[in-house]
């Protein structure tokens, strides 16, 4: 990590947030947890719920406005630009009630997207800017649109 990217990067700075408060959120601190993803946002304008499962090398490039749910989950090695919203629909039955979409590995997520529901986005996949997604989308896939198509 280079000591630009430790001072001047939101992303980075919203996944330390997030890391911190995951850590508490998992050992049931949730007004901690809570707190905690809370100044993240406040601080960086990336809002990531400390319920949300995030692999490893996430980037968030220009992070400002992103909205990571309480059930998303992210694979390794992905990035997203900013505006993006992995969101849920639905009511609100329980905390454990999956109602975000699940992200594979590789995976690009261009700016302004809005990936919404209990939708499954296949590894190696990009979204383009601006998509709105409300189904599955296979492996190996780029979707554009609204509502969002597979193009190849």
């Amino acid at each position: 990590m280079c000591f630009r990217q430790f001072f001047f990067t939101l992303g980075f700075h919203s996944l330390i947030f997030y890391r911190i408060s995951h850590f508490l959120y998992l050992k049931h601190l949730l007004f901690l947890a809570r707190l905690i993803s809370q100044l993240g946002r406040f601080f960086t304008g990336i809002e990531i719920h400390p319920g949300a499962t995030i692999g490893k090398r996430l980037f968030i490039d220009h992070g400002s406005c992103v909205v990571i749910g309480e059930t998303v989950t992210i694979g390794d090695d992905c990035i997203i630009y900013h505006g993006v919203t992995l969101g849920g629909t639905g009511k609100v039955v329980d905390s454990s009630f999956k109602r975000h979409p699940d992200i594979g590995n590789n995976v690009l997520i261009g700016s302004g997207a809005k990936i919404l529901g209990a939708i499954k986005i296949g590894n190696n996949s990009k979204i383009g800017a601006n998509a709105v997604v409300l189904n599955d989308v296979p492996d190996n896939a780029t979707v554009v649109g609204v509502p969002a198509k597979i193009i190849n």
